[in-house]
């Protein structure tokens, strides 16, 4: 049957529609017809959302789902739901399950448990062995099952000669690496962004440094070996202009930040809530300023929900005993909405498609429907009763929102 979506306006800039409204006829995921007004019929589903808008279907490069091992914080089946309903066509999956996404039969284990889903998962394969900083895993092997990308999520490699022999290797076959950067010394038993707030409070502080000094190390190294390296979550100020300094020498670097260090700051501690214990910590505003500036001036290339479920045993506790991580599938959109233009906000939900080398889909007839439907107008606030995830760990609760997803088009189905 085909599909129309009436009244629909595109902005998707590469599109010869772009800012029009338009009807949109969709066939056998095909776009088969773009026209001021294409005529229903009986064989015809005719699709009428409040002022829709519909851009290139999103992207987001770092999603934690739990399965297999940890289902009981989500699985790929619901994880897939909640990114559909919240607009990705698409997420890369990180390997921190159990066991660990480090060889081949793994990536095809995860890879099969996401067939016949509208939000395409493509999974990421740990760069070492259980992701244990000491021996590299099967890379090509991962590769060849369908690996896009490959990093050890949320830790920092300490061996910089298996860094620099992995960026070396990874070239043979136009591999990404992906580096957390945390000095794991400097950081020590920190658990909070060191600064007034943490001190205040007697919490342990993690110094920008810890991420600095790891940044500098990876640009180094990446400078010297010639590899292609992703910076995942920036937290901090230092680490932003770092990495806009390596680009301008040529260095193939890209880098990410999670929505909730563009909206968030340390003051958060304040309440001693376990749902804002995050790694990277929430830092200061002035550093979460330097973040938004680095997105609005291209330094910083894509922007993640970093999405990490947690059960309630691990996150409902002490705050010093709480695990790092929050839920922000649900909320990435509408948050964003709040301190960026839309512009800005669909470029860097859909530019981490050419890093991770994903195919992009213009909005034009012929070309393969991958849309984000999506109202950017409206505010809310966001409440437990909004989460889809079966964990609950969201650092937005109780915090304004602008604008409402709803659903996407992607390969031949369509999620609202």
């Amino acid at each position: 049957m085909k599909t129309v979506l009436k009244n629909a306006r595109i902005v998707d800039p590469s599109s010869s529609f772009f800012q029009q409204k338009v009807d949109v006829e969709i066939t056998n995921g095909t776009i088969t017809q773009i026209a001021p007004s294409i005529a229903g019929d009986a064989n015809i589903n005719l699709v009428e959302l409040d002022n829709l808008h519909l851009s290139q279907g999103w992207f987001d490069s770092s999603v934690s789902l739990g399965e297999p091992g940890f289902e009981d914080r989500e699985t790929i089946f619901n994880g897939l739901h909640v990114a559909a309903k919240s607009g990705f066509t698409a997420i890369a999956l990180q390997p921190n399950t159990f066991p660990v996404l480090d060889n081949q039969a793994q990536i095809q284990l995860v890879k099969n448990k996401a067939q016949a889903q509208a939000t395409a998962l493509h999974p990421i394969g740990a760069f070492t062995k259980d992701s244990l900083g000491k021996d590299m895993a099967e890379l090509f092997d991962m590769k060849n099952a369908g690996a896009i990308a490959f990093g050890d999520y949320a830790k920092n490699i300490d061996n910089a000669n298996i860094l620099k022999i992995g960026m070396q290797y990874l070239q043979d076959f136009d591999g990404l690496l992906l580096l957390f950067c945390q000095d794991p010394h400097l950081k020590g038993q920190g658990i909070a962004n060191e600064g007034m707030h943490a001190t205040r409070l007697g919490l342990k502080g993690i110094p920008n440094l810890a991420e600095d000094i790891q940044v500098a190390r990876a640009l180094f190294i990446a400078e010297y070996s010639g590899g292609k390296i992703h910076i995942p979550t920036l937290s901090s100020a230092k680490s932003v202009q770092l990495i806009k300094e390596a680009k301008a020498k040529g260095i193939r670097v890209s880098c990410s930040v999670a929505v909730h260090q563009l909206i968030l700051n340390d003051s958060c501690l304040e309440q001693f809530d376990s749902r804002f214990k995050l790694s990277p910590p929430l830092r200061s505003e002035a550093d979460r300023l330097a973040l938004i500036e680095g997105v609005l001036n291209g330094s910083i290339d894509c922007i993640t929900s970093d999405h990490n479920p947690i059960d309630i045993e691990h996150k409902n506790v002490e705050f010093d005993l709480a695990k790092d991580g929050t839920i922000g599938l649900e909320t990435a959109f509408a948050a964003l909405q709040t301190v960026l233009p839309l512009p800005v906000i669909l470029e860097k939900l859909t530019a981490g498609k050419n890093i991770f080398g994903l195919a992009s889909s213009p909005i034009e007839v012929g070309a393969r429907a991958e849309l984000t439907m999506f109202n950017p107008e409206g505010e809310w606030v966001f409440g437990k009763e909004h989460i889809l995830s079966k964990s609950k760990n969201s650092a937005f609760i109780g915090h304004a929102m602008k604008g409402t997803v709803y659903g996407i088009i992607n390969q031949g189905i369509m999620h609202i």
